[in-house]
């Protein structure tokens, strides 16, 4: 047994920590990373001999996702079945998926005193998480992305949670919009109604993704939902993306949409809250980039629709993600954290003009899947 000390300056975290038999005398945690919505702690432990291991423990936000447990099976049964297929094609398991730390009494998550889920991973030592992206790291991050569509293709999507709710349902999302548009609590729909047009005018888009699904044209997969570049592992050492983290919205869903996510977020070079719109323009040559990567990564493993569907992701995520800036803003900024009065409204605009400009250049982007289709 090794001597551990534990912070007493926050009895949960000493609880937690506790509960973990480390290889090595714990020095401490420490608030790790960007993220927003988890508690994340990187945990420092010393051997006598050699460098520091370190490991991640993050604190499941109950707010976020009201039913940590399923989150977890979720959590286990990817990374489990992702472990198998490393291994199998002669990969590096620890560096290549995520895995859990079990506590001492051999379970894959604690559950503190105030009924908090808690799990720890090993730290994938020598990668770089990065928050913005050159050409080069947005090809990668595809690649990581279709990568993880390859791998998981033969995992029974439907047995995984739904740990949010009716995520990328844009026809719910619309609903939201047009319930918030009547009540208006806060008088705003009248200085706002290009905005609210568009919206109204684009009521039969939002049906374009879940239609294809209930008529059969899309398979059911496993998605991530959150396909943004600081989601993947850079390796150091080659610049490949080696490993896709934050599993937590990771459910079943439409492989367009992890596409779509990752050109909403990476295909332009704008602020999301820019004023100026004339600044704000859709880079179909970054759209080419990434649709590369992830066709790359994806090995064939998309079926035609799936392919011929691909642009109307890039469409609908941003769309939809405008639709729920839009919605806020008419409900009085509750959700999205505002750091001044109409900056819902500006990242609402920013995400329609990358849509206007989507739909001008629609049979460019179908080309482009069209070119690297296998």
């Amino acid at each position: 047994m090794h001597q551990i000390a534990i912070p007493e300056s926050d009895p949960i975290l000493a609880e937690v920590l506790a509960a973990y038999d480390f290889p090595a005398t714990l020095l401490g945690a420490v608030r790790y990373g960007q993220g927003h919505i988890n508690d994340t702690f990187c945990v420092l432990c010393q051997p006598q001999e050699g460098d520091c291991v370190r490991f991640i423990l993050q604190g499941l936000s109950s707010a976020a996702f009201p039913h940590p447990e399923e989150l977890m099976e979720n959590f286990i049964g990817i990374t489990s079945y992702l472990r198998e297929k490393v291994i199998a094609n002669g990969g590096d398991p620890l560096r290549e998926t995520l895995s859990l730390v079990k506590t001492r009494d051999g379970k894959d998550f604690f559950t503190d005193s105030n009924g908090k889920v808690w799990r720890l991973t090993p730290f994938i030592e020598n990668t770089d998480c990065f928050q913005s992206a050159t050409p080069e790291l947005f090809e990668a991050s595809a690649r990581a992305f279709g990568r993880f569509q390859y791998m998981l293709q033969g995992f029974p999507a439907e047995t995984l949670h739904e740990t949010i709710v009716k995520f990328h349902d844009t026809e719910n999302r619309f609903e939201k919009f047009v319930a918030a548009l009547e009540a208006d609590k806060h008088d705003r729909a009248k200085d706002i109604q290009p905005e609210i047009q568009f919206v109204l005018d684009r009521k039969a888009d939002c049906s374009v993704a879940l239609q294809a699904l209930r008529d059969g044209k899309l398979p059911l997969r496993v998605t991530h939902n959150d396909t943004k570049l600081n989601n993947i592992l850079i390796d150091r050492e080659t610049g490949e993306g080696i490993c896709v983290i934050d599993l937590d919205t990771t459910m079943p869903g439409l492989s367009m949409n992890d596409f779509g996510d990752s050109i909403r977020f990476g295909a332009n070079h704008s602020k999301e809250d820019e004023k100026d719109l004339s600044k704000v323009n859709f880079d179909i040559e970054l759209y080419e980039v990434f649709t590369r990567g992830f066709l790359e990564g994806a090995n064939g493993s998309f079926t035609a629709a799936e392919l011929e569907y691909l642009p109307w992701g890039a469409r609908l995520m941003t769309l939809e993600c405008g639709i729920r800036f839009l919605t806020d803003y008419l409900d009085g900024d509750h959700y999205f954290r505002i750091h001044y009065p109409e900056q819902n409204l500006d990242r609402c605009r920013t995400q329609f003009k990358l849509v206007k400009d989507m739909e001008e250049q629609f049979a460019e982007m179908a080309a482009v899947v069209a070119k690297y289709a296998k």
